[in-house]
């Protein structure tokens, strides 16, 4: 692996990142602007959809006859981002587990704080269901605050008695909103793209005066006991570290399947940049074939 590639892509997102300050419409601007200069493969559709009037986007590779569905959750603190600006990270996941990806637009705070997203997602999968998918042919996926949802959903899809899918896979899942991870002090500088003061100024615009402890706003703090399988990764450069590290522990604890899979030297969602750093590339394959591994477990267990 390069680490010259590792400096590159440092460099560009110190470049890059949102100053703390700046609002929200003027983030949303900048992210659709970088998001959007980064071309889709040819292979790649996307089409507007929607699951129990919950909008998605739904990606599929061509040549590829999806045998599964992964339900997407992107992220962006959970006030920016939408369902098609993630098409690229979520088509590759589709592509290694030969699945359709359902990418879930949920929802943004302020203008629709907690429990807005949650519902959305919750509501999301319940359609899925109820159209035939049988929940052994689903898995959940997510980035930063996407990862979370998806840890939320499986709690409240148990809550709610639903159906399990056969496993999640997040990608620095930001799943504590009370910003309390050691990493968020230890790896301020190591991270180009993510600070505590940045994380801070959009919390409250989710939490609405809600408790931020609250399981289904920062799942670190839920009962995860009854959960599929997790496969969470995250980079060493992120202040969210710890939010995957603890994750971990306490899906561990609670008797869960737990791969944690931790890249050295890497930031935030680094999978995302695949096209230019091979520990990206190297990630997605792994999580591809224990998603797939996964999937075909739970058809077994089902048939």
């Amino acid at each position: 692996m390069s680490a010259e590639q590792r400096e590159n892509l440092d460099a560009i997102l110190r470049q890059s990142a949102f100053p703390a300050d700046s609002d929200v419409n003027e983030q949303r601007r900048q992210l659709r602007k970088l998001l959007s200069a980064q071309p889709l493969p040819a292979d790649v559709t996307v089409t507007a959809a929607a699951l129990s009037g919950v909008p998605t986007a739904e990606i599929t590779v061509n040549g590829i006859d999806p045998r599964h569905v992964v339900l997407y959750f992107h992220g962006g603190v959970y006030v920016l981002g939408d369902a098609f600006l993630a098409a690229d990270l979520a088509s590759q996941i589709g592509r290694r587990t030969r699945a359709k990806v359902i990418s879930v637009d949920y929802r943004l705070a302020p203008e629709h704080p907690y429990p807005a997203a949650v519902d959305d997602a919750l509501a999301a999968y319940e359609a899925l269901l109820r159209n035939g998918t049988a929940p052994s042919d689903i898995a959940f996926a997510g980035e930063s605050a996407g990862g979370g949802l998806a840890i939320a959903t499986l709690v409240n899809a148990r809550d709610h008695g639903l159906p399990l899918p056969a496993a999640a896979f997040v990608m620095s899942p930001y799943v504590d909103l009370t910003l309390a991870g050691a990493t968020m002090d230890t790896k301020r500088e190591a991270d180009p793209l993510l600070s505590p003061q940045a994380l801070q100024a959009r919390v409250a615009d989710y939490t609405s005066g809600q408790d931020a402890t609250l399981g289904l706003i920062s799942p670190i703090f839920a009962d995860l006991s009854g959960l599929p399988p997790l496969i969470i990764q995250a980079g060493t450069n992120e202040v969210l570290l710890d939010d995957a590290l603890r994750l971990a522990r306490e899906a561990a604890t609670a008797d869960v399947e737990v791969t944690l899979d931790i890249t050295p030297r890497v930031p935030h969602v680094f999978q995302a940049y695949h096209a230019i750093l091979d520990e990206a590339a190297a990630a997605l394959d792994r999580a591809g074939q224990l998603l797939s591994a996964h999937l075909a477990s739970a058809e077994r267990v089902t048939a």
